[in-house]
């Protein structure tokens, strides 16, 4: 996938102070959605623009474009 995360999006939230446990319990994030940053997966806009109101950042300060190299 040539979009990818720059950062540790759950070590980034824990940091600001939102550990694993916060999250699911004010539901803020979703298991499966921290599923997904465990696993480089992609989330929704709705749920990347929650973690730059979280985390008081733009969605370039998570995501970076890497370009592929399909000549391999």
């Amino acid at each position: 996938m040539p979009v990818r995360y720059k950062i540790d999006v759950l070590k980034a939230l824990k940091e600001a102070g939102y550990n694993t446990n916060r999250l699911r319990q004010e539901k803020i994030l979703s298991e499966r959605t921290m599923q997904n940053f465990r696993e480089g997966k992609s989330v929704s806009h709705e749920v990347l623009g929650r973690l730059c109101e979280l985390l008081n950042c733009q969605p370039g300060d998570i995501l970076e474009y890497v370009k592929e190299d399909n000549n391999q």
